[in-house]
């Protein structure tokens, strides 16, 4: 796993286990099930201090069924008494389930939030809550092979860091950041990533059923040739450029395949699709904290606002 933190916040080794903290999950959809799986299976958490809610009751069902844990219908009755909460709703929904939480989240919890668009400005406003780490993982994630982007705000402890950093890697590799602008800024890179991925994927199966091949055996010739070429990438260590000019023999059938693809502008409409997507994230987070910001927190009220 990878960290990128500040001095002052550098892990405090030994200091907590996870499995003496009750963890709860809000709104317990496919990637929250998916980092709780990881940290069940590899020992870091138990079930008997783990609960989700959830409300329907086929998944509440199921997740008992498949990971053990306690499930709940009330979002309330999950937090009430975790130690870390994570936040897995629709982004859409912050607000009706921020005021839930508000009435019982304390100061001393921590939220992790696994959603797409809110900022912790938003998260704060509608949770009436300060120790906030805003988090994006990707799809991959579902198979512990995924990458999350990560940004904790102050009042979140040196402990709490390392917590999280533990919590976020049960779905692959993880990276803090000390500005929240690189959450937004992953969220169009890896967030949004693999749908370019699977983009490609797509127009190079087609490609090849064009030349002749059947459409199954097209499949499993991109599908290994991708994650092949990323397998080698990662082990190596080399740049792209240099891998690539491995590949390109002059006048070879390879120069002519990229001469098309640079005719065509990919790198361009690529670099537009990602800003594309950043700036999205931007105007639904503004979006966002507009909507939140009548249910902030004063700023000169200390700590934790009194409800009611």
């Amino acid at each position: 796993m990878i960290s990128v933190l500040t001095p002052a916040a550098e892990p405090i080794l030994g200091r907590m286990s996870l499995k003496d903290v009750t963890i709860a999950t809000v709104g317990t959809g496919v990637m929250a099930e998916s980092m709780l799986s990881g940290l069940l299976e590899s020992g870091q958490i138990t079930p008997d201090r783990t609960v989700a809610s959830h409300p329907r009751p086929d998944r509440r069902d199921q997740l008992t069924r498949a990971l053990g844990i306690r499930t709940v219908e009330s979002n309330t009755e999950a937090v009430v008494g975790a130690d870390i909460i994570v936040l897995g709703i629709k982004p859409q929904m912050l607000k009706s389930v921020g005021r839930e939480l508000a009435a019982v989240l304390r100061p001393e919890q921590l939220v992790i939030s696994i959603l797409a668009g809110p900022t912790s400005t938003a998260l704060a406003n509608a949770l009436r809550h300060r120790a906030i780490v805003r988090s994006m993982p990707n799809t991959p994630a579902q198979l512990r092979r995924g990458m999350t982007v990560w940004y904790a705000t102050p009042e979140v402890t040196a402990t709490q860091r390392e917590a999280t950093a533990t919590l976020l890697g049960a779905l692959g590799h993880q990276i803090a950041v000390e500005d929240e602008k690189f959450v937004a800024m992953a969220t169009a890179v890896s967030g949004t990533g693999p749908a370019y991925v699977f983009l490609v994927m797509e127009a190079l199966i087609d490609a090849a059923v064009h030349l002749g091949f059947p459409r199954h055996i097209a499949h499993d010739l991109v599908i290994e040739t991708l994650e092949g070429s990323t397998a080698f990438a990662k082990a190596t260590e080399m740049h792209p450029a240099q891998l690539r000019n491995q590949v390109t023999s002059p006048g070879g059938t390879t120069a002519a395949a990229l001469h098309e693809l640079e005719s065509g502008r990919l790198r361009t409409v690529l670099s537009q699709a990602v800003w594309a997507a950043y700036r999205r994230t931007e105007e639904l987070g503004h979006q966002i904290e507009a909507d939140t910001a009548a249910m902030a927190v004063p700023e000169s009220t200390p700590g934790k606002a009194r409800h009611g």
